[in-house]
């Protein structure tokens, strides 16, 4: 497949979700007084009406520890049946150690699971989902959590409308464990593009000191820095072509599936791709317009928001994609439900 690296598991299944974000929510108001008339150029381009903001000290781990907590509650796991933790996000608490490290204690999981972080953004949600398949695959585990989100907004930059008005934070939990060998198969797609990093970055704050030169000049080289038009020329490029190797790896076709998510990068493009890729537009759904772009969560948010009904009522066929920051790709394409707990919560 040329859109990247095919790979496909059995005997995994997801069990439940769950959705955190924040109670402090941001309205487009909040903007005006900054941006003037801007905003609303802003927002006919991405389509967010609102997003949520954690407050000072809150962490991606803490949404994520919050939606945790709900989802063994629920689905009745005794947390020393947990073998592995897997935290997917862009925002950790710290350099070192890794969150998941924290977490793991923090949530009375049992010592000696398997825990670590990944790096990764927009395309977060279809690898970990490969992960911990993977690994219950292989006999590494029975029991899997992936936490997965981001509080991008303590890496906007205030002044820049562009990412300002668009990201919001959430942080995800999902279940998964074993199935019968053979059930369950998911058909997965990853690939990278290391060239495009530069349009989608934070300068500075970790080892390596970018200069304040070309696009960046004049920039808060501690803040999340975006060229939207250079994201945009690439998700054009590569979605549709991911759309169209993914289903036909699973052999699969458009029509036998429920429900396409695609990373709510922002509306206009949602819609523009849905069409380039010929999707029916009512299968898929969109959210940026409550909960802006969440990074790497808006894939599990949108499966506990606008599909929590279809898939705790029934198995429906799900297609998956996250593009974004990296440049970095994935997609899955599995059968989800009925889900034991599918919900998005408070924190």
């Amino acid at each position: 497949m040329g859109s990247g690296q095919v790979a496909h598991t059995t005997g995994a299944r997801i069990a439940g979700l769950v959705s955190c974000v924040p109670p402090r929510r941001i309205e487009n108001a909040h903007f005006l007084d900054r941006f003037g008339d801007k905003v609303h150029e802003v927002v006919k381009m991405t389509g967010v009406q609102s997003r949520y903001w954690v407050e000072g000290g809150v962490t991606t781990s803490d949404l994520c520890d919050r939606a945790a907590d709900r989802l063994l509650d629920r689905l009745g796991w005794a947390r020393d049946s947990v073998d592995g933790l897997v935290f997917v996000s862009q925002t950790p608490d710290y350099r070192l150690p890794a969150t998941s490290c924290v977490m793991q204690s923090r949530l009375g999981l049992r010592a000696g699971i398997l825990a670590f972080d990944v790096s990764l953004g927009c395309s977060g949600y279809p690898y970990a989902l490969w992960l911990a398949m993977m690994m219950i695959q292989t006999g590494a585990a029975k029991r899997m959590l992936l936490a997965v989100g981001d509080t991008s907004s303590i890496m906007n930059d205030g002044e820049d409308r562009g990412t300002a008005l668009l990201f919001g934070d959430a942080g995800t939990v999902t279940a998964v464990e074993a199935s019968a060998p053979g059930e369950d198969p998911a058909t997965f797609i990853l690939g990278t593009d290391g060239a495009g990093a530069d349009n989608l970055i934070v300068p500075q704050g970790a080892f390596r000191a970018r200069e304040a030169t070309g696009k960046l000049e004049g920039r808060q080289m501690d803040k999340l820095f975006m060229d939207g038009g250079e994201v945009f020329n690439f998700t054009l490029k590569a979605v549709p072509g991911l759309v169209r190797d993914t289903v036909a790896a699973a052999g699969t076709n458009v029509d036998d599936y429920d429900v396409f998510l695609l990373h709510q990068a922002n509306a206009f493009m949602i819609r523009h791709l849905a069409k380039k890729a010929k999707l029916p537009p009512e299968k898929v759904p969109i959210n940026i317009d409550r909960y802006g772009n969440t990074s790497s969560a808006t894939l599990p948010l949108l499966m506990t928001t606008d599909v929590a009904d279809a898939l705790s009522t029934g198995e429906r066929r799900v297609a998956m994609f996250g593009f974004g920051v990296g440049y970095s790709w994935a997609s899955a394409a599995m059968k989800i439900g009925p889900l034991g707990c599918v919900e998005t919560i408070t924190l």
